[in-house]
């Protein structure tokens, strides 16, 4: 194959991942519920006249612990100046199986996030578990181009005892 054909083949199809990887020495957390902050962003920006790039939000619970459920009860998506654009959990919630997930899905045509949109998210277990593992995956395709990358959460409650 000609070398000018390989680029432009890996230009139609170029897509970035990153994800974070885990900290080594980190220890399991236990806890009987917490609140995180996970970021999100409904586009980015790109080229010399930051352009917005829309892209897909998916937050992704996954119960990490291997014998009990979990329950998350909110899950609020909110804007960059921190308003609260929409809580997905409108009914009573139903608990998260052992090693299973729920997904939360805000898509590629709501702009309303901006840059520095994030989800809060609350959940609680009957005993203390092992932390669930919540990220959100972005994703965007525009014209033979795509981007991709996973953000992590961050605690900032403990609700647990």
């Amino acid at each position: 194959m000609r070398r000018s054909s390989y680029l432009l083949l890996s230009a139609l199809f170029l897509t970035t991942v990153v994800t974070l990887p885990a900290l080594a020495g980190d220890k399991p957390v236990r806890s009987k519920g917490q609140t995180l902050y996970v970021p999100a962003y409904s586009h980015v920006l790109h080229g010399d006249r930051n352009q917005p790039f829309l892209l897909t939000a998916t937050l992704s619970v996954r119960n990490a612990d291997p014998s009990h459920p979990i329950t998350v009860f909110s899950v609020e998506y909110r804007d960059a100046k921190g308003s609260m654009i929409r809580q997905f959990i409108t009914e009573p919630p139903k608990p998260i199986a052992p090693f299973a997930a729920a997904e939360f899905v805000v898509g590629e045509s709501d702009k309303r996030g901006g840059l520095g949109a994030s989800f809060v998210v609350r959940w609680k277990a009957e005993t203390a578990v092992a932390a669930p593992v919540v990220e959100t995956v972005l994703i965007g395709t525009a014209a033979a181009q795509g981007i991709s990358f996973v953000g992590g959460a961050r605690v900032i409650e403990d609700l647990g005892e």
